[in-house]
């Protein structure tokens, strides 16, 4: 998927025009590189846009432990948005990882995030 599909997806999902949303996924791919161990976070990589696939590559360092608090945090300053958008968009930009990268890999990758992140990659469920 190109990198402008990805975005355009991310700016639907999350109701926000395409120039935020750009910002936003990569705030949100940073914030994962720096969650994930380097092996997960490379395993993603190649499912991206060329121009987005960089910024899931890392060294070889261990994963930072941060939790949700700290994860939407780090979304918000990078992107410089308030912390609803943060969580809007993070779950605005999984959504469409998962979809882009495959149910498996996707789920490998998100293995390592505690279960209230990874409950952000899953979609809202639908009222009656």
């Amino acid at each position: 998927m190109a990198e402008l599909a990805f975005v355009e997806k991310v700016a639907a999902r999350a109701g926000l025009p395409p120039e935020q949303a750009r910002s936003l996924t990569e705030a949100v791919l940073r914030t994962l590189t720096e969650r994930l161990s380097g092996g997960e976070a490379g395993a993603l990589a190649p499912h991206l846009a060329d121009e987005l696939s960089p910024l899931l590559v890392k060294a070889a360092e261990p994963p930072e432990t941060f939790g949700y608090d700290e994860f939407l945090g780090r979304v918000a300053d990078r992107a410089g948005i308030d912390r609803p958008a943060a969580e809007r968009g993070t779950r605005a930009v999984l959504q469409t990882m998962h979809r882009v990268v495959g149910h498996r890999e996707f789920e490998d990758a998100l293995a390592q995030l505690p279960a209230d992140l990874r409950a952000l990659a899953q979609p809202l469920p639908q009222g009656p």
